[in-house]
């Protein structure tokens, strides 16, 4: 517990430095692009587009989905994957990719994962504009559900932080652990709902005993409840095992990806 305490002190006194640095990050990787920042919208909205007319026109035939179009129950979805697995990557090579801080300066290392949730946030927000428009349009009304927004939203930091610290302590000691989580995601793609419902895609034996384990998915748990939220479907305290499931995760994360980081942080320099 005491190396979850000094990680979790190391993000809230340094909560500065962490905004400084992600907007150093988002002006560089698109410095050398015409288009700019434009690129950190544009380009989730083409794979939005590529993906409607696949699944949405294609697979789905245009019907709705919980009572709203496609493409708002997709792009809900959508939203939240886009922003948790380049999350999920960018947190395990934050490390090592930045090697010249952590070797040259008297660094706290364990912001690092945070700086890269923080620098996705600038894509995320233009996201969720695009999402309220699009909703208001198809005349989805606000609700006392939309509050639970806020929740979720906390559930998905918390898990990504967690996830991102010990994934970006492992990458550093094993180098194949990144290319291994890259194809995970892919798998994970499928296997979290953000383009088809997992509760009634197929019909076959034993399916609502593999839908009971993929809804323990805590990337599922998040995706379903900001639609829980945005579409007012249901409280989060109504999903008891789940909400319980998905903290029970988190903690164990945190706590050993809080306790390798402390363990070998002293050594990153000379793994790398």
């Amino acid at each position: 517990m005491n190396d979850v305490k000094l990680v979790l002190k190391e993000q809230l006194e340094n909560v500065g430095i962490i905004r400084r640095i992600s907007k150093y990050e988002e002006k560089a990787t698109y410095q050398s692009h015409y288009l700019g920042l434009v690129w950190q919208f544009l380009n989730p909205a083409i794979q939005i587009g590529i993906y409607y007319l696949v699944f949405g026109l294609g697979v789905n035939q245009g019907k709705r989905v919980d009572g709203v179009p496609f493409i708002i129950w997709m792009i809900i979805g959508m939203i939240a994957w886009f922003f948790i697995s380049s999350s999920i990557l960018g947190c395990s090579n934050s490390i090592y990719r930045q090697v010249g801080l952590v070797s040259k300066m008297k660094f706290p290392v364990s912001i690092l994962p945070s700086v890269n949730i923080t620098s996705n946030f600038v894509s995320y927000r233009a996201m969720m504009v695009l999402l309220l428009i699009s909703m208001l349009a198809a005349g989805v009304t606000p609700t006392i559900y939309w509050l639970q927004y806020f929740y979720y939203f906390i559930c998905m930091i918390a898990f990504l932080f967690s996830f991102g610290i010990l994934n970006a302590t492992i990458s550093v000691l094993v180098r194949d652990y990144h290319i291994m989580l890259q194809s995970i995601l892919r798998l994970l793609f499928y296997l979290s709902g953000p383009i088809w419902n997992i509760e009634t895609a197929a019909q076959f034996a034993g399916k609502d005993l593999l839908i009971r384990i993929l809804q323990l998915n805590p990337i599922y748990y998040i995706i379903n409840g900001f639609r829980d939220s945005f579409l007012s479907k249901g409280w989060f305290w109504e999903k008891g095992t789940q909400t319980l499931f998905f903290w029970l995760i988190v903690g164990v994360l945190l706590t050993l990806g809080s306790h390798l980081h402390m363990k070998f942080r002293a050594r990153f320099v000379d793994f790398i």
